[in-house]
């Protein structure tokens, strides 16, 4: 079933206790803050619906239509549909939205993946998940994911203190499990459910731990409170922050007061291994569609300075043009990543195609590392007007207005108009409130530095390496007793192997 936008706004009216500003929220499908991206929402999912998107939006799949973010990916064609889908999202509504649902729907296939890891505490777990990853195929929900906890004193056990501070099952009941505490979760607020689990790794020897917990949760379900961040959309006008404006996604923590679990619901309880298998895989499929979110900033960037580098003719200059290549390196870089990734994908446990786990890392860490560096390159090409140009006001008013047209028009080609709307885009995306927030987002949304850098670390292929010191260097049989890993990465050797034949 493919929905519509005025369906996705009738499924998250109702009895939601959300907060914001101090301010209990009626209707988050009106309310100033939240209004732009649950219509950027609808609007996608109108989009599935319209022949201009329809056939690059979805999949038809045992005579029906679905969203093609939803589906599971089991060939190399199945990733470039995906590819070719997100792009055509982002080109249509005109930014960069990370939270929409197709990001977050592969971080259930990593569980879909350790079915054999679930099978161990409960057979049931394992059908739960395939049950709720084609629910959500088939229904079209706005899918999210619940990331980190308060945590508390992080030197402390979370039993030595608070326990609510790490969210945790208190009950268990015939209907379900009862769990407290709390989850930042971006867009929960206009969400319909979200993938719940823990954001801690070391588990210790405890196996029986109340904090290992996995859950679909619906989050119309009683007991919920969201107490949202305050939102950039509404700070000020439109036409001079036109992304704070409209591509806001309001972060919230989720308080859950004894919230009801259903068991079917449930993906896996007080089982550890389950827990780490999940941080381990997290990000295996997730992590194509966080980059690739990337990849369109880097556009944006590149053609907001190259615009302002080309007005004024400074782009002849070979300084400027060291500059715009090292945005276009950057970017080239990226993409260069996610073609690989997708070209040496490798067959996952569940059968499914995962894109290669050692080259989609290294473009994450390339992607997210870099980008502080590449903002401030932007910023350098946008030269400091992008800090002091007067508000759109200042280019109206009758005795401002002549002022501006004369020292704001270059050309017949770059009126006062353009240009001002131009150096409004990118000081919107490069010095604004919210740009410095998506900056720091991508610490969150994506974790840590230090866990992209132990994702490389558990998939790079070591023994390659290695193997080649080894012979080049004529050491003994006995260096190597004791290696872990492949030799070398497989799909790698397997691809250079296939274009040898050829």
């Amino acid at each position: 079933m493919l929905r519509t936008g005025d369906q996705y706004r009738e499924s998250i009216r109702g009895t939601r206790e959300v907060y914001i500003n101090g301010e209990k929220v009626r209707d988050v499908t009106v309310h100033p803050q939240f209004k732009p991206l649950v219509d950027i929402r609808a609007r996608i999912y109108d989009m599935q619906h319209e022949e201009a998107h329809r056939d690059i939006m979805t999949v038809e799949q045992d005579g029906e239509r679905n969203a093609l973010g939803n589906a599971l990916p089991y060939t190399q064609d199945d990733w470039w549909a995906k590819r070719r889908a997100t792009d055509n999202m982002m080109n249509e509504i005109g930014g960069v939205v990370t939270r929409v649902g197709d990001e977050t729907v592969g971080e259930m296939w990593s569980l879909y993946d350790g079915q054999d890891v679930l099978n161990e505490v409960d057979p049931q777990f394992s059908k739960n998940i395939e049950n709720h990853i084609f629910n959500v195929l088939k229904n079209d929900p706005f899918h999210v994911s619940a990331n980190t906890d308060p945590k508390g004193d992080r030197s402390k056990a979370p039993q030595d203190q608070d326990p609510d501070m790490l969210l945790h099952v208190v009950k268990e009941t015939d209907a379900g499990i009862i769990v407290r505490g709390a989850k930042y979760e971006t867009a929960a607020a206009y969400a319909n459910q979200a993938f719940t689990k823990p954001t801690i790794a070391n588990w210790g020897n405890n196996e029986l731990s109340d904090y290992a917990v996995g859950f679909i949760c619906d989050l119309n379900s009683p007991n919920l409170k969201f107490i949202c961040r305050t939102g950039f959309a509404g700070r000020a006008p439109e036409k001079d922050y036109p992304l704070a404006n409209k591509f806001d996604e309001v972060d919230t923590i989720v308080i859950f007061d004894n919230v009801l679990i259903p068991w079917e619901n449930v993906l896996f309880y007080r089982h550890t291994r389950a827990a780490a298998f999940i941080r381990a895989t997290l990000h295996r499929y997730s992590a194509f569609a966080f980059v690739q979110r990337n990849l369109k900033l880097a556009d944006m960037m590149i053609g907001a300075a190259l615009f302002n580098a080309r007005q004024t003719g400074l782009d002849k200059q070979q300084a400027v043009q060291e500059k715009l290549a090292q945005l276009a390196v950057y970017r080239e870089g990226i993409n260069a990543h996610l073609t690989a990734a997708i070209t040496l994908g490798e067959r996952s446990p569940a059968g499914l195609m995962m894109p290669n786990p050692s080259l989609l890392y290294t473009g994450r860490v390339h992607a997210c590392s870099q980008l502080h560096n590449m903002v401030h390159i932007a910023r350098e090409l946008c030269g400091g007007q992008i800090c002091v140009t007067p508000d759109l006001a200042s280019f109206e008013h009758p005795e401002t207005k002549p002022w501006m047209d004369k020292y704001y028009t270059i050309n017949d080609e770059w009126v006062a108009d353009d240009r001002r709307k131009l150096l409004a885009f990118a000081r919107d995306m490069l010095n604004s409130d919210y740009a410095g927030h998506r900056l720091t987002f991508q610490l969150f949304a994506q974790s840590p530095p230090f866990a992209h850098l132990g994702a490389v670390y558990r998939n790079f292929g070591w023994d390659g390496p290695l193997a080649f010191v080894k012979d080049a260097a004529n050491l003994s049989d006995n260096v190597m007793s004791g290696q872990a890993g492949s030799m070398g990465d497989p799909a790698v050797a397997k691809w250079f192997a296939a274009k040898a034949a050829e």
